[in-house]
């Protein structure tokens, strides 16, 4: 079998179906082989099945406060091939810190300074050295097994991989009648005021270029990060592409989502962005760059 290489960033191949022989494994045969030029770029192949390998190092963001019960699910989940995994911890008072090091000996820490999920994934996103960042929350209601789908997006064109809950293929396990409708209702504001096509609007699992971070700037700092990340992109007018994904229930302890504080939090973020120019984001941008964000570790 030929190799297909479809670019998905100017100057670089990105994704590969490479030949297979006899029993070999990809990955055997990926770490015997040296790195193959690529372009004008050398990088190493990262298998993920045998028929897939990507070149871009991926980075996957977990915030996370008190979450050790539920890490050893999260990262149960997580593929090998990825890069790195960042937590940010938000000052948790169990050993969530410990658990992660022991499940993931190269974790990247980062100490959050400020607060809120927002701040923790601004933070987590600045740690990031990979060309590709998905965002994963330390509940056990994502599977990190989805992950080469929305990778597999990104490297076939898209700027922006959205999960969706509400997509053919997509579902949750953890949304009262209430939620799932003041999402619907959010959601179809947002598709009429910014033309945007969504089918799900608050949800926190999804992966972009980490390039996009320059067109989209972020400046809040609590749970609507994920709508204000949903509105930017369809602003900017980057490549947005819907991945279903299915929510699990939170394995343990209570969420501290509030449907109706954060659906209202969501909706003034939803009215404002109307009004906001790219030239005051950058403004604001300018603003937040002076926010001291957490020591790495």
């Amino acid at each position: 079998m030929s190799s297909v290489l479809r670019p998905a960033a100017p100057g670089q191949d990105q994704f590969t179906e490479p030949s297979q022989q006899g029993g070999t494994s990809e990955r055997t045969a990926a770490a015997e082989a040296p790195a193959k030029e690529v372009g004008r770029l050398s990088h190493p192949y990262r298998p993920i099945s045998s028929h897939l390998a990507i070149t871009p190092p991926v980075s996957v963001v977990i915030p996370a406060m008190n979450e050790a019960e539920n890490l050893p699910y999260v990262f149960k989940t997580l593929p090998d091939w990825i890069h790195e995994v960042v937590l940010v911890d938000g000052n948790s008072s169990d050993n969530t810190v410990q658990v992660a090091r022991e499940l993931w000996p190269d974790v990247k820490v980062v100490k959050q300074v400020g607060k809120g999920k927002g701040d923790a994934l601004i933070s987590g996103f600045a740690a990031c050295t990979g060309d590709i960042i998905v965002m994963v929350d330390a509940d056990g209601s994502a599977d990190g097994q989805e992950i080469v789908s929305y990778v597999s997006a990104l490297v076939s064109g898209a700027d922006f991989a959205k999960g969706s809950r509400f997509a053919n293929g997509g579902g949750t396990d953890d949304m009262t009648p209430i939620r799932k409708f003041g999402n619907w209702v959010l959601c179809t504001i947002v598709n009429a005021k910014f033309g945007a096509r969504y089918t799900d609007l608050c949800y926190g699992y999804n992966a972009f270029w980490k390039h996009c971070l320059d067109k989209i700037t972020l400046d809040c700092t609590g749970f609507e990060i994920e709508t204000l990340m949903n509105v930017r992109v369809v602003k900017a007018g980057l490549r947005v592409q819907e991945v279903p994904s299915h929510e699990y229930l939170r394995i343990h302890g209570v969420s501290n989502l509030s449907a109706v504080r954060d659906g209202l939090r969501v909706l003034r973020v939803i009215l404002k962005e109307k009004g906001v120019s790219r030239a005051q984001r950058r403004r604001e941008a300018a603003l937040s760059l002076r926010i001291p964000r957490g020591e790495v570790s």
